[in-house]
């Protein structure tokens, strides 16, 4: 496999790493080479980017076989063994040591600019690097990751020896390697272009990334005076916001919708995830299918979420939530200028179907025949501009390998097209 250059690798390697968004990784780059590649990874995978700044302590007599690491807030990875074969005297331990920290703090601060590292006690962490020969580097920054109290590592190459590989995989949870070409000499034979990487560069995009990390803030929605729990996530620069009414049995914690809501947070798109019903009320069965109880809370929440970021709203719901959102955006006075149907009820929306004036796409699966019926009874009653997509062998909750990727796709075109100035 031949990478066009850093950024290529970076973009495909983040494709192969789409299975650790649910982890809300923390994604780290080895300066130089690494940190293009990682800041494709971190920008794919809407994570937050900083450097893994490690120095290897190497034997006096050998300086090539390192007898360590180091990294920063005082991270130390020693072999004893290594220490006691090689002869490395105490006083020698001291001396590298302290050698190599001064130039550790010396990089570490001038690739932040002066911001703080990011934390990883409890994170997932995703080390990554242009390529991998010895693996003495990326072997040290694992373990210094580890050492920083990270509950889950994974080392994320475009490309690298196959035993070197096979080897780095005992010192972390997962290594994705997208190629281990049997022939390997050097990284750089696998690039068409492996110009060296700046210290201006690498400073250039750790400063973009941290300017433009999506946040997520936890609010307490104003629904006609009933406090409901949301999370409200916006990236910088936003361009509209999609509200999120779950289905029955679901909550704002809806795996399926946060997938989705992650794909529209990396298209500039903000999203808000709530919870429709209080604790209280979700005792009592029959809120879940109250569909004027719903989207009078949905139709609250888009008004407030409208004072509050003054951007156009968009709604999507899924199962009954979908229902809700339509009878939302038929009142005359919603605020809602789009609605997503995912696996949706459109019909429990009744006779508001032909009151819905915001652009409307229905995506049901192509395994879920009987929620397709109701759909395209539901479509027909619809005045607005509206689109029916069925995503081809999908069951009713998208489960299937691929399946909810298109969902997110169909959705964040249909919101872009329709909620974007």
């Amino acid at each position: 496999m031949l990478f066009t250059d850093r950024t290529d690798a970076g973009r495909r390697l983040a494709a192969a790493l789409r299975h650790l968004e649910p982890r809300d990784p923390v994604v780290l780059g080895l300066p130089r080479g690494g940190v293009p590649v990682a800041y494709e990874v971190a920008r794919e995978l809407g994570a937050p980017l900083d450097v893994i700044v490690v120095r290897k302590l190497g034997v006096p007599s050998h300086p090539e076989l390192g007898f360590g690491a180091i990294g920063e807030d005082g991270v130390r990875v020693i072999s004893e063994e290594i220490v006691r074969h090689a002869g490395v005297r105490a006083n020698d331990v001291v001396s590298v040591e302290r050698a190599e920290e001064a130039e550790l703090l010396r990089r570490a601060h001038v690739y932040r600019e002066g911001r703080p590292r990011l934390p990883l006690e409890g994170r997932a962490v995703v080390v990554v690097d242009d390529g991998v020969a010895t693996g003495a580097t990326a072997r040290a920054a694992c373990q210094v990751v580890r050492a920083q109290g990270a509950s889950y590592v994974a080392l994320a190459v475009p490309v690298a020896s196959p035993d070197v590989a096979a080897r780095l995989a005992d010192d972390v949870d997962e290594v994705v390697c997208l190629s281990t070409p049997s022939l390997f000499s050097a990284v750089g034979e696998w690039y068409r272009d492996f110009s060296q990487t700046s210290d201006e560069e690498v400073i250039s995009l750790l400063g973009r990334a941290a300017q433009g990390t999506v946040t997520t803030e936890e609010v307490e929605v104003d629904a006609g005076g009933v406090p409901l729990a949301g999370d409200l996530t916006l990236p910088p620069d936003a361009g509209a916001v999609v509200v999120f009414a779950h289905g029955s049995g679901s909550s704002r914690n809806s795996p399926r919708n946060r997938s989705v809501a992650v794909a529209l947070n990396r298209a500039g798109l903000g999203t808000l995830l709530f919870d429709l019903l209080t604790p209280g009320e979700e005792v009592y069965r029959a809120n879940v299918f109250d569909i004027g109880l719903l989207a009078g809370r949905l139709a609250d929440t888009t008004r407030w979420l409208r004072n509050r970021v003054a951007l156009p709203v968009g709604a999507f719901g899924a199962s009954t939530g979908a229902a809700a959102a339509l009878r939302a955006a038929a009142a005359s006075d919603s605020v809602i200028g789009a609605v997503v149907s995912r696996g949706g009820r459109p019909d429990l929306a009744g006779a508001d179907l032909s009151l819905v004036r915001a652009p409307t796409l229905l995506v049901v699966g192509g395994a879920d025949t009987t929620v397709i019926d109701l759909n395209r009874q539901a479509q027909l009653a619809l005045h607005c501009e509206n689109r029916l997509e069925v995503v081809p062998d999908a069951t009713h909750l998208f489960e299937e390998p691929g399946a909810l990727d298109r969902v997110a796709d169909l959705a964040r075109d249909w919101f872009t097209a329709h909620l974007s100035p």
